[in-house]
């Protein structure tokens, strides 16, 4: 079962797609790592995040590798460095980017994290890459409240398509305001590292759960942050074992019990809160 959103431009996305962070990078394990990706392609987690930061560039290369035959059916994003987001080098390495992923248009470009460079350089940039075909529409990545108001008074600024940010049951804090903010205008938030870090998967309520549905850690963790509206999380996958658990975890249904227990283990933000980055 795919569950989709929607961009506010009416692209259907669907809310769970697969990340790349620390993929490319050994190339003993790059066949696995490709034949994960296209599983989760056979899945339908057809949205597929990276960046040229990821092993700078290696991921980019292996994503353009399991896309070449299916780029009809993927939604590919990517996120450029915020060094690289200035007025001479935005294009440069928009156009290197391309060519590693081997195709002519990325769906959805991020700026990684705040930049030096100002904001209206920024977007006027993107706008120049969709004026060009290069890119399709663009959004930004690990930007609290603060600078996402800030954005919307850019001349362009309203065009912002997401902002991809830490959401996980050990890292909440966006629920206070950022998430509340990024629905209503209709910008979905994309949640990387949606199964937390640490010791979070082995924490005793979340197992509790788990248990009750027949389900992993993991699986809840997912569905946990998948039952917000307007969330696409971006889990990485090295294993076509370990996308397969992922997709399943679409079907679970959490319910007023389950979310009881992880909100006493995992309490929601009762004031707003520093933004969570990794």
């Amino acid at each position: 079962m795919t569950r989709m959103t929607s961009f506010s431009d009416g692209t259907i996305v669907p809310v769970l797609g697969q990340g790349t962070w620390m993929i490319g990078d050994d190339p003993k394990t790059r066949d696995t790592e490709q034949q994960a990706l296209s599983r989760g392609l056979d899945l339908g987690l057809s949205l597929i995040d990276t960046a040229e930061l990821y092993g700078d560039g290696r991921a980019e290369r292996l994503v353009g590798e399991v896309i070449q035959s299916h780029r009809d059916e993927v939604f590919l994003v990517s996120k450029i460095r915020p060094e690289n987001a200035g007025e001479m080098t935005m294009m440069l390495h928009a156009e290197k980017s391309l060519e590693r992923l081997g195709v002519d248009r990325i769906d959805l470009y991020l700026l990684h994290w705040e930049s030096r460079f100002p904001m209206e350089e920024i977007v006027a940039g993107f706008e120049e890459l969709i004026d060009e075909g290069m890119i399709a529409r663009w959004g930004v990545s690990n930007l609290d409240l603060r600078a996402m108001n800030r954005l919307m008074e850019v001349e362009g600024g309203e065009h912002c398509a997401t902002n991809q940010l830490l959401y996980n049951l050990g890292s909440r804090g966006i629920e206070f305001d950022l998430l509340p903010w990024q629905q209503e205008h209709l910008q979905p938030v994309m949640a990387y590292s949606p199964l937390g870090r640490g010791g979070l998967l082995e924490h005793p309520a979340l197992l509790a759960v788990a248990d009750r549905h027949d389900a992993t850690p993991a699986q809840i963790a997912l569905a946990a942050v998948l039952r917000q509206d307007g969330v696409v999380a971006i889990p990485k996958a090295s294993t076509v074992a370990h996308v397969e658990a992922n997709a399943a975890a679409l079907e679970i249904e959490l319910d007023h019990e389950d979310i009881e227990a992880l909100d006493r283990a995992f309490p929601p933000p009762a004031t707003a809160q520093p933004l969570d980055i990794i």
